[in-house]
């Protein structure tokens, strides 16, 4: 249901979340006006390559944000493996004692720990946990989240009727960078060079120049006869930055409760002015003020940083991409009209009211980003008949645009932000006096916390002067360095005492000490359920014991394809199970499972990886008459797909998918209500798979994608019609090809370049006890589909009987009908750390 929020009057103000991805940009995020900050450790979180937070700086970073009335999230936002999870629960346990307000998290697996060993310690989930839909907000409710970070594809009305679940807050990105992929569906920097970013170390190759390139295809769907295809731009994946300032006020009045700003790699000074302009709009719009978004401010905006800005696809922006070049854009300054190589100045005609000065800048933007030239201004230059002389050591050509990318007035500006008085908690207090001791009652204003305190000193009767109440009042106001204001003072002052200032200041010193103490404690656990807490941690890690699981069995065989074709060559192969995922929505459906019937296999209805609320209600009402016609098995990459499944057709089988993030036994057990079979992640090494599957147990049915080209990453950009007889792909400065598909919904897929091949490695998968190998054959015709089936079935058999040669000579075969080479992937190399 969609909420109306568009009246105009005050309305209650959304959160403003800022980044902290440093003690400094704390202290900025801190200054400009933020009601809460995300920040990580040194483990765990999702961007690796942050400064991030020391142990001793995270528990001062907690304690400095509470004692200024802002809230502290921490990011435990990575997949975690087995061999992991005792630490992450000792962290967890960590983050609870020193009194965090929140965690967010990615791995089911780690979320159902949190829950199980400190279930006061409120769980946001986060937008690499890939929550698009009514269904999976709800499903997170039920796991105990508070909030949810959908996906950042969604509409406004999409996050508007996830808003509608009850007892789930809604959270969304309003400014930064945007990734080109769904967040926790991305594997491309992972197979590209080993650095996942679910890991947090995603090194941006969405940020590279790439072509477009189509192909015929041969007998094995490989690409010949390449051809480029026009498209302007060589950064095809690289968007644009979003910044919703423009129509704050309408993501303001909408049920959204907290507006996110994207930067944990960004300076302290980054933070300070963009921070510092969504805090002054967001207190205008719940004012119920006439808002309009400033000149100014968007001005700040693009020179603190800018890929060019986009609205995004909350407010239905089409212009997210920026594929001509990938870096800050900052601001137009003019145009370069000469340059003077002897004296290494270029001359610069001005395009606005903006003049460059000392220590700005600039940025002289070539057709080709390699061949960019930056240069720092030094001393202001003079204006004449409206160009400006700079130095630059290298030539550029007339024409050139001249950006600013770095400005020392906002940088000045900034600085003074982060410099100026931190926001204060307010204090109510009441002094009296006992036998001539000060006696102080402060209460925080707005919390429900009392602090008492009975100086160590009596006040003497005065022999000549006593103090006035005003000269005590004075005295006992000043609160100067510290986190508080005395917002009253009730001085119940029975005069005729005196003391000197020093003394008066002392005991001042030692009640705000004693209230800066009380504010810390409030936001920590009591230490009863600390030590419960640490007794239940201690107990679910001693618990974690293998499982009695059969090993030894064979694993069957499935693929995934996408054609009619593809099934019947399935079957002619051997397959036991066949993931049918037709690119026209619900298509050849019945056809299909006649055709599985028929040979006795298997048929599984394989959803897109990402189902938004247009596919499940087409989908979802289909699944009844489905079942009765006996086909009654999907295949899913999201819970939320599965909730809506299970609710629509209790009756049907569910398969998870790769996008499930299986990356522990924890994640199994969360999912075996929900799932009969489940992939594990393609990014496991062979050890992680090993004592996951030792931990699992036999419920659900474990899955190993063995062979294909890995789906590295899903898109709303639609890059590309990729039509079924024609290949396309895109082709890296290594001339490496990756391949496009389409699912029925037009989304874009984009597949590794090299095909992962473990037919070798079968004999070890065996011995893990995997239920079942699958082979993913989309897009590759119906030959490669039934004799890398064959192949596969011969591999299993052989691995079985222990025949070496044969598993060497079947890599052999599966290597002259692969896409782009094969490699044992991460099962062999892991992950880089």
């Amino acid at each position: 249901m969609a909420h109306d929020r568009s009246e105009i009057g005050p309305v209650a103000p959304p959160e403003l979340l800022a980044p902290a991805g440093s003690p400094e940009a704390l202290r900025a995020a801190v200054a400009a006006g933020a009601d809460a900050v995300y920040l990580a450790g040194r483990r765990f979180g999702a961007r690796h390559y942050a400064a991030n937070f020391s142990d001793d700086e995270l528990r001062s970073a907690v304690d400095y944000a509470h004692l200024h009335g802002v809230r502290v999230y921490v990011t435990v936002n990575t997949l975690v493996s087995d061999a992991e999870l005792p630490d992450v629960i000792r962290y967890l346990l960590w983050l609870y004692e020193i009194g965090a307000d929140a965690i967010l998290v990615q791995d089911t697996g780690v979320a159902a720990l949190a829950r199980e060993v400190v279930p006061a310690l409120t769980l946001h989930a986060s937008t690499q946990m890939t929550i698009h839909n009514r269904e999976g907000a709800s499903w997170a409710a039920r796991k105990g989240f508070s909030r949810v970070v959908p996906a950042r594809e969604l509409s406004l009305l999409e996050i508007e009727d996830i808003a509608g679940v009850p007892g789930i807050g809604v959270e969304v990105f309003a400014h930064g960078a945007l990734c080109y992929g769904y967040s926790g569906q991305c594997l491309l920097s992972s197979v590209i060079g080993g650095r996942s970013g679910n890991r947090g170390m995603c090194a941006q190759p969405c940020r590279k120049p790439y072509r477009l390139v189509t192909a015929g295809k041969d007998e094995y769907g490989r690409p010949r006869d390449l051809q480029t295809l026009p498209i302007e731009g060589r950064y095809l994946l690289s968007t644009r930055d979003l910044a919703v300032y423009p129509r704050l006020d309408r993501i303001v009045r909408s049920p959204v409760v907290s507006l996110k700003i994207e930067g944990r790699m960004r300076s302290a000074e980054y933070v300070a002015t963009v921070v510092s302009i969504y805090r002054r709009a967001i207190d205008a719009i719940t004012a119920g003020e006439a808002w309009s978004p400033s000149r100014e401010d968007m001005r700040d905006l693009m020179l603190a940083f800018n890929r060019e800005f986009t609205e995004g696809y909350i407010l239905g922006a089409s212009d997210i991409m920026a594929r001509d070049r990938p870096g800050n854009r900052g601001i137009l300054l003019g145009t370069v009209v000469g340059y003077d190589p002897r004296r290494e100045e270029a001359t610069v005609r001005l395009s606005g009211e903006i003049v460059p000065r000392s220590g700005d800048g600039l940025a002289f933007c070539a057709e080709d980003p390699d061949r960019d030239v930056g240069a720092v201004v030094h001393g202001t230059p003079a204006v004449r008949r409206g160009t400006v002389r700079v130095g630059l050591p290298l030539p550029v050509g007339r024409d050139t645009k001249v950006y600013l990318t770095k400005s020392a007035d906002l940088e000045e500006r900034a600085k003074r932000i982060m410099e100026s008085s931190l926001p204060q908690l307010p204090i109510d207090l009441v002094v009296t006096w006992e036998d001539g001791t000060p006696c102080f009652l402060g209460t925080l204003a707005g919390k429900p916390l009392q602090v008492t305190y009975r100086a160590d000193i009596e006040m003497e009767p005065a022999r000549s002067r006593p103090l006035t109440p005003e000269e005590i009042a004075e005295q006992f106001s000043r609160t100067g360095g510290t986190p508080f204001v005395i917002r009253r003072l009730d001085l119940r002052y029975p005069g005729g005492l005196f003391a000197p200032p020093g003394v008066l200041n002392r005991i001042r010193r030692a009640f705000l000490e004693r209230v800066e103490e009380a504010v810390v404690a409030a936001h920590r656990p009591e230490p009863d359920a600390v030590l419960a807490a640490r007794e239940r941690a201690d107990a679910v890690i001693a618990g974690m014991l293998p499982k009695k699981r059969i090993t030894g069995r064979l694993p069957s065989v499935s693929v995934y394809t996408d054609t009619l074709e593809g099934v019947g060559a399935a079957i002619r192969g051997g397959a036991r199970t066949i993931y049918f995922e037709p690119v026209e929505q619900g298509g050849c459906i019945e056809e299909a499972a006649a055709l599985c019937r028929a040979g006795g296999t298997d048929l599984v209805w394989k959803w897109p990886s990402i189902t938004r609320r247009t596919f499940l209600d087409a989908a979802a009402p289909l699944l009844p008459s489905l079942y009765d016609a006996g086909i009654r098995r999907v295949m899913v990459s999201g819970v939320g797909a599965a909730c809506a499944m299970r609710e629509a057709e209790p009756r049907m089988h569910l398969y998870g998918a790769a996008g499930l993030n299986v990356w522990n036994h924890r994640t199994t057990q969360e999912l075996a209500p929900l799932f009969l079979r489940c992939t594990l992640s393609p990014e496991l090494p062979a050890a992680d798979l090993a004592r996951l599957t030792e931990m699992a147990g036999d419920s659900p049915a474990l899955e190993v994608l063995v062979q294909g080209n890995t789906e590295a990453m899903v898109t709303e950009d639609r890059l590309a019609a990729v039509p079924g007889d024609r290949f396309m792909g895109l082709q890296d400065r290594h001339n490496r090809i990756f391949p496009l598909r389409c699912d029925s919904e037009s989304r874009v897929y984009i597949a590794n370049a090299v095909e992962t091949c473990l037919i070798d490695h079968l004999p070890r998968i065996i011995g893990m006890g995997i239920d079942a190998v699958a082979i993913d054959a989309r897009g590759r015709g119906p030959r490669y589909t039934e004799e890398m089936v064959r192949l596969y079935r011969a591999g299993v058999e052989a691995a079985g009987r222990g025949d070496r040669k044969a598993l060497d000579n079947l890599k052999e075969e599966v290597k002259e009908r692969a896409l782009g080479g094969i490699t044992g992937g991460h099962f062999v190399r892991g992950l880089s750390e």
